[in-house]
This record gives C-alpha cells, structure tokens and sequence, in this order.
C-alpha cells in the first residue's frame, strides 16, 4: 500500500494543483476503498455506488455525530466532491481507472444534511429505545 511518504508527497502535490480539500480526505478515501473492497469482496475494482455507500458507512462508523463538521473541515460538500477527490488520485496514478469508471456517478448520490443529519438521528434514537 502508498500509506507511505510517497503516499504523502503525491498528496501534497495534488493539494497545490486542487487545494479545495484538505489532504486528510485523500488518506480517509483510501481507507473507504480498502473498506468497500472487504465488503463487497472485490479485490480489486469498485463501482462509484460501492464506493459512495463504503464512505457514507465508514464515516458514521469513525466520526458518527461528528461527520457534517469532518466533512466541512475537509471542504467536502456533496458526494460530487468524493468523485473529484477519486479523479485526483487517478490523474496522480494512485488509483487506477476503469473502462465503466463514470465519474457522473458521484453527482447527487445522497445528500449530506439528509443522511449524516437526520438518518444519524433516527438511528441514534433506535438504539437509544433498544437500550432502555
């Protein structure tokens, strides 16, 4: 695996040619493809929907409550955001790039405030009442 200076370095090269996100977000995408890879058994290759489903677990698994203000530390606003973060690691050949990779795919795959917003409520409430 890249989790290396080399890793690193390639990071910050991206992060002075596309500065909109904070380079944290380039290791945790990495993380959720590793996860989404596990979950879905592939070794190698997910679709943008496996990916867009991996992060949006992985991100209330690692910052629950907390994920909106993560997110906005890290200047990801929508899943479109995830999609550029992918792109720049492609263009940058940490990831590699498909024939069905669409990248169309990260546009409008859920909404933030809707998901990591109301559903973590929801849930949090479920369990509460399982609890009680």
């Amino acid at each position: 695996h890249l989790m290396n200076n080399q890793f690193y370095s390639i990071i910050e090269g991206i992060h002075t040619r596309d500065s909109r996100y904070n380079e944290g977000v380039y290791e945790f995408v990495m993380q959720a493809l590793s996860y989404t890879q596990k979950k879905f058994k592939k070794t190698k290759h997910v679709k943008a929907e496996e990916l867009l489903l991996g992060i949006k677990e992985l991100l209330m698994n690692m910052f629950g409550p907390m994920t909106l203000t993560v997110l906005q530390h890290w200047g990801v606003n929508s899943t479109e955001d995830f999609g550029n973060i992918v792109c720049n690691l492609v263009e940058d050949k940490v990831l590699s790039q498909s024939e069905e990779d669409d990248f169309d795919k990260f546009k409008d795959g859920y909404d933030f405030q809707e998901v990591f917003g109301a559903e973590y409520q929801k849930r949090l409430a479920r369990k509460i009442r399982r609890l009680r």
